[in-house]
């Protein structure tokens, strides 16, 4: 149960781990989702919902008999990925068939990263059948706040709070990210750094990393302005990832005029605890 990250330190295949590595720097969802192997295309489990009761008791007295609520959950897992051709007379007039590849293979892997994690968080299977459902059609009741005209540090305070424990990351665009920081300016607030799994210095609020979420691969938005979710990841316990086998990447030599790079990934996500994820967004 690893993240992209820990997982691109195993892999022994330059090309897997270099289009591994691409998609965890392309993706600040996969740089911190770990991801759970399960066998077959389904994965189902529990989640729970109602603690059982617990008390204290008498002398000679009896417990009353309680039991906990669980709810059952059915998670699909759906194919992912694409094949990198270049054209072998690109290679013939513009130098090494490595060096090309690298190139193309790298465009493909950020396609898929962004893809995924549009997916992640716009997800929506009854549209789109192929496609595992993203937090925006998952989060529900409590765990979907919003506000009416602008948010304040209250509302993403509340956000936090919204999820058990603390989050692992705060995901948003860069447009909220600028207001949030006018806030913590005007609230006379430090701004905050932490260091991502790169060693980079990114910026955080109450200690917890903003994960910058930018466009997809068409250039569209993934997040709204002034929309922000608070993610805890753990695999098996809150939000995770699932693949029927680590991201594949396979050369498939050359094709008649094409030199061609499969990747692929059969995989999905999970929300193991009902208080995993929050979201917070302008009320329509």
């Amino acid at each position: 149960m690893l993240t992209l990250a820990e997982a691109s330190k195993l892999i022994q295949n330059p090309l897997q781990r270099g289009v591994v590595e691409t998609f965890v720097r392309t993706s600040p969802v996969l740089e911190h989702l770990p991801f759970l192997t399960v066998n077959g295309n389904a994965y189902s489990y529990n989640q729970e919902q109602t603690l059982p009761g617990i008390a204290f008791r008498d002398y000679n007295a009896q417990y009353t008999e309680s039991t906990g609520v669980v709810n059952p959950v059915t998670e699909r897992l759906f194919i992912l990925g694409g094949v990198s051709s270049v054209d072998r007379a690109i290679v013939k007039t513009q130098g090494n068939v490595n060096d090309i590849r690298a190139v193309h293979d790298s465009m493909k892997a950020k396609a898929a990263a962004l893809t995924f994690t549009a997916t992640f968080f716009n997800g929506d299977n009854e549209t789109h059948s192929t496609e595992f459902d993203g937090l925006a059609n998952r989060l529900t009741g409590a765990q979907a706040l919003t506000y009416s005209t602008s948010f304040t540090l209250a509302d993403v305070d509340e956000l936090i709070d919204a999820v058990i424990g603390s989050p692992t990351v705060l995901f948003m665009n860069k447009a909220t990210r600028r207001a949030l920081n006018a806030l913590m300016r005007a609230a006379n607030q430090a701004t905050e750094t932490v260091s991502d799994v790169f060693g980079r210095q990114v910026e955080a609020y109450a200690g917890i990393p903003i994960g910058v979420i930018e466009t997809d691969k068409d250039g569209n938005p993934i997040l709204a302005d002034g929309e922000i979710y608070a993610v805890r990841m753990g695999a098996q316990e809150y939000v995770s990832g699932l693949q029927a086998a680590p991201l594949e990447v396979i050369d498939l030599g050359l094709k008649q005029t094409q030199y061609e790079t499969l990747i692929e990934w059969i995989c999905g996500i999970a929300i193991f605890h009902p208080k995993a994820a929050a979201r917070l967004s302008k009320a329509a």
